[in-house]
């Protein structure tokens, strides 16, 4: 897993001209300067084809809590809910508990 996060990951590749093929995001992210950390994630991708900077951000393996901005209900929620086969836990989609959306108001 790579010391990095999605977010970093993302701005690396923001000048990807999509659709992008792992190849032409490591291209991307040379050409932006991105740190070794981030080409190592990238490296670590599966070689398809990727639609737009969300696939790249569900493909790259970084700390599951290092960016994602979940709260411990969220996280939670994800370890009950079922996701697709062979999606990461910290990948499948939850939306915020009631409570939480009251409180962002």
């Amino acid at each position: 897993m790579a010391d990095t996060s999605t977010q970093e990951v993302l701005a690396a590749v923001r000048d990807a001209k999509f659709p992008a093929s792992k190849e032409e995001l490591l291209r991307a992210a040379r050409a932006s300067g991105a740190s070794q950390e981030v080409l190592k994630a990238l490296r670590g991708i599966p070689a398809e084809e990727y639609a737009n900077r969300e696939d790249v951000a569900h493909s790259v393996r970084v700390d599951p809590a290092s960016d994602l901005g979940l709260s411990p209900a969220q996280r939670a929620e994800q370890a009950r809910k079922g996701g697709a086969p062979g999606q990461s836990q910290h990948l499948r989609d939850v939306p915020k508990p009631p409570v939480e959306e009251e409180l962002d108001q």
